[in-house]
């Protein structure tokens, strides 16, 4: 038995050794595996807490995203819309300064066509009185000598040289 003195069953040994080894685990279990185990809980709550977090804050981010969206929609819409609006009161006031420039003209236009009258008018009256003048005249040199068609010929061509 020598070399197999190693390799003996002896049944205290092993009684002892499940015996002390049932101490141990005994002991373990008062002392440590609670402790490990509510150290591990805690640990398996913290992580379940973080991806709690994790999606609520996924949610919150997807919610201000929406907000955001519509937000920036209503924006743009609105933006649409003062463009809109800004491109008709253009377009009034367009219409209105061209009615306007458009009914000056015609005022400017009728003003040009009563002075062009009245230039007219004052045109003719001065030539009228200058005809006047010379038929006065004329009649004043006939009266003052008695003339032959030759002397009334050549009064008249004086009388429109003097015109001209």
């Amino acid at each position: 038995m020598g070399t197999f003195d190693f390799f003996s069953f002896d049944p205290v040994t092993i009684g002892g050794t499940l015996v002390n080894t049932l101490i141990i685990w005994l002991i373990f279990k008062r002392l440590l595996f609670d402790k490990v185990n509510a150290i591990l809980q805690q640990r398996n709550d913290d992580i379940a807490k973080s991806y709690a977090d994790a999606d609520a804050a996924v949610k919150d981010a997807d919610a201000n995203k929406r907000l955001y969206e519509e937000k920036l929609q209503d924006a743009k819409t609105e933006s649409a819309e003062i463009v809109k609006a800004a491109t008709k009161k253009a377009q009034v006031r367009s219409e209105e300064i061209i009615a306007e420039a458009k009914n000056d003209a015609r005022m400017a236009h009728a003003k040009a066509q009563a002075d062009m009258e009245k230039e007219k008018k004052q045109t003719v009256n001065a030539i009228k009185d200058d005809i006047s003048v010379l038929v006065v005249s004329v009649a004043e040199k006939v009266v003052k000598k008695e003339i032959d068609a030759k002397t009334h010929q050549k009064l008249i061509d004086d009388a429109i040289s003097e015109l001209e």
